[in-house]
């Protein structure tokens, strides 16, 4: 018999009834019933009942054992009572009465518990990130996605995609979020950086000749913790392309996302479905205008409409004052709220301005008649002619973002989101993927009061270099997109600019001198100078798509071992100060070190 295990924990059904088995695992829970002690022994892989009465030799080990002590159970497997069958357990329909038991670790008293589903301080989580690990869900989690890595591996070589390595120490680049910064020991003064993504060593696959590749990328920001964004790290799926046009990347992805999410749809029993192929592709301007972002959450039937036109010389002055200084109105139904309070339109009034915003106007409508300021001023013919362009029915309200483009915009997709969570209109068992395409090349910096690029500096302008030469900036579009789900970017892609004349006019335009090019990305403009393809692709994040599959809110829920929102990992204990030996070699000194020796030559006071 081997040493620790003769099956799994969830190994043993009703065909092993009499057999004699060795088992090893987690004590996960005891119940004492009076003189009879079930022990539920779990492992990787489930759990079996273990049963031990004043007969079994066993009882006194297994009474003493703490709960997540791992043993090794020696007993036979019996059938359980019709009674006692537990259909959610693969080994449900029986039980093993152990014959002997030997603890091989004991656990100390338990900072949190492993059984059950009670919340825990995220910092106590995360201190104890093996304890976590153990809980059920989280333990699924990362199964799943393991299993959704290698998915996305078969897709990508079935679709002949080739997987290469691309460097972790690189080049410092001036260009995006901020570095994390390695020195080198044998050149003073001169520092690594971990990549913020493979970006460049991509391209330069595709200039040396690869045709389709793709990589499971660690990338490495500097950046701000958010819901769906992990400090310090995270995972991408990078691909790149030779020889092809936007479309023929979309066409070349979006089976593999489709698939994968298709996959994993029912995990866990959630029954949800995909959107159909091909995916959505929906222009910038019009998302901002639609949805007022540019990543919409298409399950949300909400749409926000312009209605500037509506309110030129209107009775209700403020909007009429609004649309006459150059700035906007912007609509956003409230599908069947007659039958909603007065309080419901005033708490979202109340909401924008705890979001910062000077207010959220809005209209009641009732059987077709109006209510509030808005409606009374405006007018009721005015009011349905709105009404009428909207399509809104007889009981469907109405809440108004007024003021300037942009701002307007923001307030009018918070607004469309919070109302569509309100009424319950957001389906949760539907996955909707969309492209936003043709963003603008660059944006006008009001704070540096100049031009510079609004996403992507290596995006191929649409139009090439004549659109360069010959438009407004502000008007020319990149061949650039983002992928969408769920109201949650995945990714963003371009087709590359890989023509060194284009490169040096578009940077110049934003105000980089060639030399600033030659300098800032050397390795990648010298290699344009050889011979490019053209090229392009993206790269979907691979802890987004698995925190949409396990349909969890915070990203952290599906990351083995997360940092804190300060990028602190607390159960290692990094950041971490190093010691002075190592800062030597490294021809470094840190900040302390150096407040230390000022203090100790400053002159004393007096």
């Amino acid at each position: 018999m081997h040493a620790y295990r003769t099956h799994t924990c969830a190994a043993l059904n009703a065909s092993a009834v009499g057999d004699t088995v060795r088992l090893s695992g987690w004590v996960h829970r005891k119940r004492d019933h009076g003189g009879v002690l079930f022990v539920d022994l779990r492992d990787h892989y489930g759990i079996t009942q273990v049963v031990a009465d004043s007969d079994s030799p066993a009882l006194a080990t297994l009474e003493a054992a703490r709960a997540e002590s791992v043993i090794t159970i020696d007993g036979v497997v019996k059938a359980r009572t019709p009674a006692t069958v537990n259909p959610n357990l693969p080994t449900g329909a029986i039980e093993v009465f152990a014959r002997a038991a030997t603890v091989q670790s004991t656990a100390q008293e338990l900072p949190m518990p492993v059984a059950g589903d009670a919340e825990y301080p995220e910092d106590i989580r995360l201190r104890y990130r093996f304890l976590d690990l153990r809980r059920e869900k989280l333990h699924a989690n990362i199964l799943l996605r393991s299993n959704v890595i290698a998915s996305i591996r078969r897709r990508m070589v079935d679709s002949g995609f080739t997987e290469f390595q691309t460097p972790i120490l690189t080049a410092s680049s001036p260009e995006g979020a901020r570095d994390y910064l390695v020195p080198s020991r044998v050149h003073p003064g001169k520092f690594y950086a971990l990549p913020q993504a493979p970006q460049m060593f991509k391209q330069l696959l595709m200039v040396a000749g690869f045709d389709r590749y793709f990589q499971i990328a660690p990338c490495f920001r500097d950046e701000d913790a958010r819901a769906d964004r992990s400090p310090g790290e995270f995972y991408q799926l990078d691909f790149e392309m030779s020889f092809v046009t936007q479309e023929d990347v979309f066409q070349a992805i979006e089976p593999v996302l489709h698939g994968l999410f298709e996959e994993f749809a029912d995990w866990q029993g959630k029954g949800r479905q995909v959107s159909a192929l091909p995916f959505r592709r929906i222009p910038y301007r019009e998302s901002m205008l639609k949805y007022g972002n540019d990543k919409p959450d298409l399950r949300n039937p909400i749409e926000i409409s312009d209605v500037s036109d509506h309110f030129r010389g209107s009775g209700f002055g403020r909007f009429a004052s609004i649309v006459d200084g150059g700035d906007v109105v912007r609509a956003i139904p409230a599908p069947a709220t007659a039958e909603k309070s007065r309080k419901f339109f005033d708490d979202m009034n109340a909401w924008a301005q705890s979001e910062g915003f000077a207010g959220l106007g809005y209209a009641t409508r009732k059987g077709g008649e109006w209510g509030g300021p808005i409606a009374k001023n405006h007018g009721e013919d005015k009011m349905n002619a709105l009404a009428d362009a909207l399509g809104l029915g007889p009981d469907d309200g109405l809440f108004f973002a007024a003021g300037k483009e942009a701002q307007a915009a923001k307030l009018a997709g918070l607004a469309r989101t919070r109302v569509g969570h309100d009424l319950g209109l957001i389906d949760p068992k539907r996955f909707e993927f969309c492209w936003i395409v043709d963003f603008p090349m660059f944006e006008y910096d009001e704070d540096a009061k100049k031009i510079d690029f609004s996403h992507n500096p290596f995006s191929m302008p649409q139009g090439e270099l004549e659109a360069l030469e010959t438009k407004d900036p502000l008007d020319i579009l990149a061949y650039q997109y983002d992928i969408v789900c769920n109201g949650i970017e995945l990714s963003s892609g371009a087709i590359r600019n890989h023509r060194p004349e284009i490169m040096y006019k578009a940077f110049e335009i934003a105000g980089y001198s060639q030399a600033d090019v030659d300098t800032n990305f050397a390795g990648m403009i010298n290699a344009f100078k050889f011979g490019a393809p053209p090229h392009g692709g993206s790269a979907p994040g691979i802890d987004r798509m698995v925190m949409l599959l396990a349909d969890e809110p915070n990203i952290r829920e599906v990351i083995t071992f997360p940092m804190t929102q300060k990028a602190e990992d607390l159960m290692m204990g990094a950041p971490s100060f190093v010691s002075a030996k190592q800062l030597r070699e490294l021809n470094l000194r840190s900040t302390a070190e150096v407040k230390d020796v000022d203090r100790a030559v400053a002159p004393s006071a007096g």
